[in-house]
């Protein structure tokens, strides 16, 4: 069972590929579904969500696309994650309301997430662009 969602793996991944490809222009969304063969429709809520979080900044015009907002030390794994997380995703029924699930089942996972989120804090975009340029 992974634990990061789909939409957040493709954020990190968008982001990435923006950090090591935006380097003399910016990297359309048509460019980035291509590389990661998926439909661009796919990528535009996660990309638009991470502008608006401030992890991307949207350049317009024929030769727009996107690039990294601020340093990238200063991006860590969980900023993406949160910021991917705020796409609405209509095809997810709501969970039911329930004792177990509000008494037990939230509280644990609750638990494992901030766990999981304090990790994911001190992995920064510049640490993931390395491992990227060493293969």
């Amino acid at each position: 069972m992974p634990l990061v969602s789909r939409k957040g793996i493709l954020a990190i991944a968008a982001v990435i590929d923006v950090a090591i490809n935006a380097r003399n222009r910016p990297v359309s969304a048509k460019a980035l579904a291509a590389r990661h063969r998926l439909p661009p429709r796919h990528l535009e809520p996660v990309l638009q969500a991470l502008v608006r979080e401030g992890i991307l900044r949207g350049v317009r015009g024929p030769r727009g696309g996107y690039e990294i907002a601020r340093e990238h030390r200063r991006i860590s794994a969980d900023d993406i994650l949160r910021a991917a997380n705020a796409v609405d995703d209509a095809s997810d029924p709501p969970l039911p309301n329930s004792t177990l699930l509000n008494d037990v089942v939230r509280p644990a996972l609750a638990e494992a997430e901030r766990t999981l989120a304090a990790v994911l804090a001190r992995i920064s975009v510049e640490d993931m662009v390395k491992r990227a340029e060493s293969k």
